[in-house]
């Protein structure tokens, strides 16, 4: 029999998240993040939703989407910065003790679902990328990513110290990887070739918004990340200064390198060589899964092809290092609010990282390898836009209008005009994401307010019972200087 454990003393430290990155550290990881295995891959599937290189007009509705909204992370994610991000943003936006209590939960709800699914595309375009040099099987591909998967879940169970490093390596990876893509293709550019448009291209239709919005939603995931730094909030020095210009940052960096990457790509190779068509579908086309590559055979030859092979998979594998390390900070900062299992709360002992939370996503990430790249790519878009992005939308409004003295060490700019810029899109690309997937993405919405209504019952909270005594103003509603002291309120 086992003797009980003693109690620990009063005085010994308890685990706790520790303020580790800075500027560098977190602008690398959101741009990390972005520069994953989309740009590599996702520039056939954007020539083929408009049929042509004006099929690039979905990038830039994409940033003009990104960019307002960039504006309302970088004002939430400074004013509260806690581990967890959307999380505390809707519960303190819509009243935590009774509706922000269901958008916190819905949004924990649909990220069960959204979030493994973005890590997983990541995992599932290291497979198929690396088909460039190992022709393997649907199935091998599949079990390939689920490898990734378990790597990056051994890799990120140390403390953040470690991880800002490893972090900023991985960005000076990428950064190298793009510029030999961009000088590249620069040296071969052909303006005839980028800008050959096909016959009627120009004409306005409702085919022509509505592959402009499958152009965008492809954009949007490509640019998803710009914010990953807001969910380690928590561990970030001086949030208020560092969390706005890293998301700015991020977003303007990396636009402007998708733009120039994808200049020297179609300017390269022929657009009509790597979209699909009506006899070949774009996933069945072997030049659309390693464009790249192909591009640096044609210029360089095999060996350095495969070398830059190389540096795309390190690329692709740092972005899904940032979505895990980001996105495993989402429940643990839900349980510790009591909003998710107490497990999920729990830190390392020694280490100070949530290993539980990690443990949970990375694996339902691995789960989710084996489903088909397009159709992650539609269903985590969809099913994000109603709860996160037009979620926090709202969120951001409704504090300006209650709690107006709160501490905003970062402003939107031109409020609320960016509010409506950024919804409108938001709009756009979900009416024109498809039948299905919009029919799928309110299945999930509706299950989870019947999920929550449920839970609420069972524990005797709002709305079955009266709401708990509330101030009226934020957690985070702190003066000037105080924001740090405000975080154990999470």
């Amino acid at each position: 029999m086992h003797e009980p454990t003693p109690p620990p003393h009063a005085s010994s430290p308890q685990p706790h998240l520790q303020r580790r990155l800075g500027l560098v550290q977190a602008t690398a990881l959101n741009m990390v993040n972005m520069v994953g295995v989309g740009p590599f891959m996702t520039i056939p599937l954007l020539m083929t939703a408009m049929g042509g290189p004006q099929a690039m007009l979905g990038w830039v509705v994409a940033v003009l989407i990104c960019l307002p909204d960039s504006l309302v992370w970088s004002e939430l994610g400074a004013a509260m910065p806690g581990s967890g991000g959307s999380y505390v943003y809707l519960r303190e936006g819509f009243g935590r003790h009774t509706w922000g209590r269901l958008m916190a939960f819905l949004f924990i709800w649909q990220f069960v679902f959204s979030g493994p699914l973005e890590i997983a595309s990541g995992y599932i375009g290291f497979g198929k990328y690396a088909s460039y040099v190992w022709d393997a099987s649907t199935l091998q591909k599949s079990l390939m990513a689920a490898g990734v998967g378990l790597i990056n879940i051994i890799v990120l169970f140390r403390g953040i110290r470690s991880i800002g490093k490893l972090t900023v390596f991985l960005w000076i990876g990428m950064l190298v990887t793009v510029t030999c893509v961009i000088v590249t293709g620069m040296s071969r550019f052909d303006s005839r070739v980028a800008f050959d448009y096909p016959p009627g291209w120009s004409t306005f239709s409702w085919g022509f918004f509505w592959g402009l919005g499958q152009a965008a939603r492809i954009g949007i995931y490509d640019y998803l990340g710009y914010y990953d730094v807001c969910f380690l909030g928590e561990e970030v020095r001086d949030p208020g200064r560092v969390i706005p210009r890293s998301v700015i940052m991020s977003l303007l960096g990396v636009a402007t390198i998708y733009v120039l990457m994808n200049l020297s790509i179609i300017g390269s190779i022929p657009w009509r060589e790597f979209v699909g068509t009506d006899a070949v579908p774009v996933d069945q086309n072997p030049k659309a899964n390693y464009i790249v590559s192909i591009l640096m055979e044609n210029v360089h030859g095999r060996r350095v092809a495969l070398a830059f092979t190389a540096l795309i998979l390190l690329t692709t594998y740092a972005s899904t290092f940032a979505l895990l390390l980001g996105y495993s900070r989402i429940p643990y900062a839900a349980a510790k609010d009591g909003y998710f299992f107490r497990a999920f709360a729990e830190l390392h002992p020694t280490k100070s990282f949530p290993y539980v939370s990690l443990l949970a996503v990375g694996f339902l990430s691995i789960a989710a390898c084996f489903v088909e790249l397009g159709i992650v790519i539609d269903a985590l878009i969809a099913c994000r836009i109603l709860v996160l992005f037009i979620g926090q939308i709202g969120a951001l409004m409704l504090l300006r209008r209650r709690a107006p003295q709160m501490h905003r060490p970062f402003r939107m700019w031109l409020y609320p005009v960016p509010c409506f810029i950024a919804l409108a899109g938001w709009v756009f690309v979900y009416a024109t994401s498809g039948g299905w997937i919009i029919l799928f993405s309110l299945a999930v919405l509706v299950a989870g307010v019947l999920a929550f209504l449920w839970w609420s019952k069972a524990t005797r909270r709002w709305p079955f019972a009266p709401p708990e005594v509330d101030s009226g103003q934020p957690a985070f509603g702190c003066p000037v200087g105080a924001a740090d002291a405000a975080d154990h309120r999470l």
